[in-house]
């Protein structure tokens, strides 16, 4: 199933507490959950203004879908084809 990075543009997201970010993130397992399995949230990541997430979906239409019923923007969504870590660098004979 592909899988996805969303970039949501949040001003002041590096300054939300710990109790913005679960409510948030309980907004969004609600929404998940609602949307069946298809969908999954992996993670995310907070830098200071954006909030960028990955998820595993069948398509773009159902991270829109999640974005609009959980009420996030979802300013960018690009299908990730690749990942590499710095064990990539490494040579295998």
């Amino acid at each position: 199933m592909p899988k996805y990075v969303i970039e949501r543009e949040i001003p002041g997201a590096g300054k939300l507490t710990a109790d913005q970010l679960r409510a948030i993130s309980q907004t969004s397992c609600g929404v998940l959950g609602k949307m069946g399995p298809q969908i999954q949230w992996v993670n995310s990541q907070v830098t200071a203004d954006k909030i960028y997430c990955t998820y595993i979906a069948p398509n773009e239409d159902m991270i829109r879908e999640h974005a609009k019923s959980g009420g996030f923007p979802a300013n960018s969504i690009s299908q990730v084809f690749t990942t590499i870590d710095p064990t990539t660098a490494e040579q295998t004979v």
